[in-house]
């Protein structure tokens, strides 16, 4: 596998409003939001996109229902990391199982074109492998 760069990187909050306190109007994040809570910014000087995404979406992406699994220790953050292409994605899935990490869900593309695939480290951060078309034009 040939990780290009970070993909993104979004703290994962359970109190969407709280987060925007602090990120949007404590900070001055440009951070926009989506129509389902999720705020974002592509704007930030170091950073290809920064995120606060909320947990039940983040459970949704990973498990398809909106609570965190009790079993699995509730994520802080999530980082994606960036492949050349979309076969990079399901490449890199592979290689990782195989060298014994499980994944929450194999690679599949989302509703806005984005190919990603996630495992939960042992520090219970979410790690997705990722090929973003728009971080690539």
């Amino acid at each position: 596998m040939e990780l290009q760069f970070i993909t993104s990187f979004a703290v994962i909050t359970p109190d969407s409003q709280r987060s925007r306190e602090l990120y949007v109007d404590a900070l001055g994040l440009p951070l926009a939001a989506e129509g389902d809570g999720y705020l974002h910014s592509e704007a930030i000087d170091g950073s290809k996109s920064f995120g606060v995404w909320p947990l039940e979406q983040a459970a949704r992406a990973c498990f398809g229902v909106p609570d965190w699994p009790a079993d699995r220790p509730v994520p802080q953050a999530s980082v994606e990391f960036e492949v050349a292409d979309t076969d990079g994605v399901q490449v890199a899935a592979q290689e990782l199982t195989t060298k014994g990490f499980t994944l929450l869900h194999d690679a599949r593309t989302e509703p806005w074109g984005q190919t990603v695939a996630r495992l939960q480290s042992s520090e219970g951060l979410i790690v997705g492998i990722s090929y973003a078309p728009m971080m690539h034009s």
